[in-house]
């Protein structure tokens, strides 16, 4: 889908470009071009209208900085990775490309985050955002992306609480039964710290392209203040979440760690708690063994209470060495 945007009393008017039917882009006021899963007619379409090459999507995944910040025929290439699907149980990453050239901003996406329809709707309404440059358009949509990594960062965050809460402060109840479900624990362990891995790989990439941006920036236009002061406020923002990512991915392996060691304790009690079971059988069983024993001459076997005396004994060689484990403190 091909949709511009049309600067109108500060805001944007969004019309979407139907290629097929001749549709066309005016030459002037439109600060933004949104390719949404373009179709090959709507990618040349666009490539004759700015005079450029889009990347493909291949093109877009590469990890090399080389394939996603560059500058060619007068245009900034700065292709970043988004997360999508945050509020899912299977959250993802697509790429995404901004091409600023001039006064027009071009981006081309496969997919459609939160914090884009977010920024549309801010951008619909008179004197919310500036958006009067692409510049400015794709300044925005950084500062979106930001503020949803931070959100889903404090989700994190809130996650591993509670885990932390459950691992390491059960209820009462749970805490006597010795039968916590740890398993599921690691298995939310590992959930939260695969999408943790999706925000550091974000961050990654938004911190590479305000950098190159920044470089291009200071070489061509030293004066504009406004942009330097908005470019080094999502730098600074950047950095913070990073270290934050960062403590939290600490914390998660102290978590794992943790739980794993947990389920080794549980592991080693039981383990005792047979080892000990053996032992108090032991007696009893030798005892047995002793009086099943097919010899002739056997004088208690002629008792009248040698069957209920042999009980007895059994019983009691049971009892004396789980009173002395006891004693100690195995138990």
């Amino acid at each position: 889908m091909l949709r511009i945007y049309v600067r109108e009393n500060g805001h944007l008017s969004p019309q979407d470009v139907d290629v097929v039917r001749g549709g066309s882009i005016p030459r002037e006021g439109v600060p933004w071009i949104d390719l949404l899963n373009p179709t090959p007619a709507e990618d040349r379409f666009v490539e004759e209208r700015l005079g450029l090459a889009i990347p493909t999507r291949e093109e877009m995944q590469e990890i090399e900085v080389s394939a996603r910040l560059y500058s060619e025929g007068g245009a900034e290439f700065m292709t970043m990775i988004a997360l999508v699907q945050l509020d899912t149980d299977d959250p993802a990453t697509t790429p995404i490309t901004f091409i600023l050239k001039g006064e027009t901003l071009l981006t081309v996406r496969y997919d459609e985050p939160r914090p884009f329809t977010t920024f549309i709707q801010r951008a619909l309404r008179p004197g919310v955002v500036s958006c009067a440059a692409g510049e400015q358009v794709m300044f925005g949509l950084l500062e979106a992306l930001i503020d949803r990594i931070a959100d889903a960062l404090e989700r994190v965050g809130m996650k591993i609480d509670g885990i932390s809460h459950e691992v390491f402060r059960p209820e009462p109840r749970r805490k006597r039964s010795k039968t916590r479900d740890l398993q599921n624990v690691i298995e939310s362990i590992g959930r939260e710290g695969d999408l943790l891995g999706l925000v550091r790989e974000s961050l990654v990439s938004i911190n590479r392209l305000t950098t190159y941006h920044t470089a291009a920036f200071e070489n061509e236009r030293k004066g504009d203040k406004e942009a330097r002061v908005r470019l080094r406020i999502m730098q600074r923002d950047v950095g913070s979440l990073s270290d934050h990512a960062s403590y939290l991915s600490n914390k998660i392996q102290f978590m794992l760690d943790a739980t794993l060691g947990l389920i080794n304790l549980e592991q080693n009690q039981i383990i005792k708690i047979f080892s000990i079971a053996a032992v108090c059988l032991m007696p009893p069983t030798l005892v047995a063994s002793v009086y099943g024993m097919n010899f002739k001459h056997m004088p208690e076997l002629d008792w009248d209470y040698g069957y209920p005396v042999s009980i007895c004994l059994m019983i009691i060689a049971a009892i004396v060495p789980y009173l002395y484990f006891k004693r100690r403190g195995w138990l």
